[in-house]
């Protein structure tokens, strides 16, 4: 392409005539790959947390009597119900 055809100025650094990739030279270091692996590790521990949370809330939800359960359940099912109106009305399904 001739130079009166170009898209943009040669000096930015989103030119196709700079190194690299708009973000970075090939000179600079880059810490993406280290804030990557920590957000990774966060992640684990946060799946791992939430899991040993619910199994312990499940294993004092079996040794609670019937009538308790019962209670939690029908509580459960109407908090539900009211999200899934709130969903349908918000939407206007």
């Amino acid at each position: 392409m001739s130079e009166s055809f170009r898209t943009t100025p040669p000096d930015q650094p989103w030119s196709p005539t700079h190194a690299g990739n708009g973000y970075q030279s090939f000179g600079e270091p880059s810490d993406r790959d280290e804030s990557d692996a920590g957000d990774a590790g966060k992640a684990v521990l946060v799946g791992i947390l939430g899991g040993l949370l619910s199994a312990a809330g499940y294993m004092i939800y079996r040794r609670l009597p019937e009538e308790h359960k019962a209670r939690i359940n029908s509580q459960v099912r109407s908090i539900v119900q009211q999200r899934i109106t709130e969903l349908r009305q918000n939407f206007n399904i």
